[in-house]
């Protein structure tokens, strides 16, 4: 458990400048000299609805690349290009304008399960069933068009997750043989395998302020580290019979890095403060046995004030929306199946949630009332995976149709 002289004792942020800056120099590679854009222009306003052609489709674009189900997306920090990643083993850097690949991602054996942006922009991460990591870097600094291959890491058996840390060139995997990684970038030299879970890794994140990672695996146990130590600040475990969720499906940390909410398979939600290492709370809004799939915090009042609130998806379709200073369920959002994933769209529009479900859509609603704003329409199959950008005006999904599509969280002008 962690002690208020250990909380002062933390750097204020455990890589420094040094760490992270020193090895990457600029190699003054050549560019192509294609579209070098003006990075201000409206991206969102020269995409055109209806880019697909089936009936009810309402998305901008469509990247038809993957051959079989995409798996993941990440869209960049700042341009509008998306990475995606699939069961064809490939993953793809593609232009959200037009749909034109960019860079194929080649070089695994099996599935490309997780992929995403370093901080900056400047890497992307492919993570894959074949427990291959593979990283490329962006080619000199006037474009974003030209990538080349950075290095490949190894130890995961299978790669069940990749995280990068929010102010540092640092990768986070977690693995399905119970193990944990952590990776200097662009070096490639591994900072730490932490070894304390029981299950496979299946989520993990570092909290927003950077300084710590939590862990959570399947067969329950939640874990708190200090990145600089292979050792745990604090466990939670199934042994306690409130904890016990039939094993840890997912996780979200709030704000301030002081409360997690981790989701469990049989439809139980707990709250966990960060700083006690102590069970807060449990949330009983799903239905018992269905598995939760996305916790999502929601920042209402725009000023990052309070406990603030957090939105749970299950394999039940519910959305429960929780208000975490009284610990009560706000509103109840529904899908006709199966909520994948959550997203809470950055202020100015931060009152907006996404959803992606197995229903074959995606939609968007205002948070404060519970009110559906827009539904996302234009996949034949579930929905597997979604990510914003362009300061949260469009969402790139993944499909288990084998297509992503982009679509606007801005409502249309009457």
């Amino acid at each position: 458990m962690a002690h208020p002289e250990q909380e002062e004792q933390i750097e204020e942020q455990f890589i420094t400048e040094d760490d992270v800056l020193a090895e990457v120099p600029d190699d003054g590679d050549q560019l192509m000299d294609e579209d070098e854009e003006n990075e201000g222009d409206d991206i969102v306003g020269e995409l055109i609805p209806g880019s697909s052609t089936s009936a009810g489709d309402n998305s901008l674009q469509a990247f038809l690349n993957h051959h079989s189900s995409v798996f993941s997306v990440a869209v960049h920090p700042t341009q509008p290009l998306a990475v995606s990643g699939g069961e064809d083993d490939l993953g793809y850097i593609w232009d959200i304008t037009d749909g034109e690949v960019i860079v194929k991602l080649t070089g695994h054996t099996d599935s490309v399960v997780c992929v995403g942006w370093s901080f900056d922009g400047q890497i992307v991460s492919t993570g894959g069933m074949d427990g291959k990591i593979r990283l490329w870097r962006r080619v000199g600094q006037e474009s974003y068009r030209t990538w080349e291959f950075l290095t490949e890491l190894q130890g995961p058996d299978e790669v069940m997750f990749l995280k990068w840390h929010p102010k540092g060139n640092v990768l986070l995997a977690g693995s399905n043989d119970t193990t944990l990684w952590l990776w200097q970038l662009p070096s490639g030299n591994t900072m730490q395998v932490f070894a304390g879970h029981t299950g496979p890794v299946q989520c993990g994140t570092f909290t927003p302020d950077g300084k710590r990672i939590v862990s959570a695996c399947g067969d329950g146990t939640l874990i708190l580290w200090d990145p600089r130590s292979p050792s745990p600040v604090f466990k939670l475990t199934a042994e306690d019979a409130r904890f016990d969720l039939d094993g840890i499906t997912s996780l979200g940390i709030n704000s301030f890095s002081t409360l997690a909410v981790v989701g469990g398979a049989a439809g139980g939600v707990r709250v966990v403060s960060l700083t006690k290492g102590e069970i807060v709370s449990a949330l009983g809004g799903h239905t018992e046995g269905e598995s939760i799939e996305a916790v999502e915090f929601i920042d209402l009042t725009g000023t990052v004030s309070g406990p603030g609130i957090v939105a749970t998806g299950a394999t039940d379709g519910k959305i429960c929306l929780w208000d975490l200073s009284t610990m009560r369920l706000r509103s109840t959002l529904e899908h006709s199946d199966a909520v994948t994933t959550l997203l809470a769209v950055p202020a100015p529009n931060n009152h907006l949630l996404v959803s992606g479900s197995a229903d074959k859509t995606l939609r968007t609603w205002d948070a404060r009332t519970g009110a559906l704003i827009k539904e996302h329409k234009g996949h034949q199959g579930p929905v597997l995976d979604a990510s914003l950008g362009l300061d949260g005006s469009v969402i790139v999904t993944a499909g288990d149709d084998g297509v992503s599509l982009v679509f606007t969280t801005e409502l249309e002008e009457d």
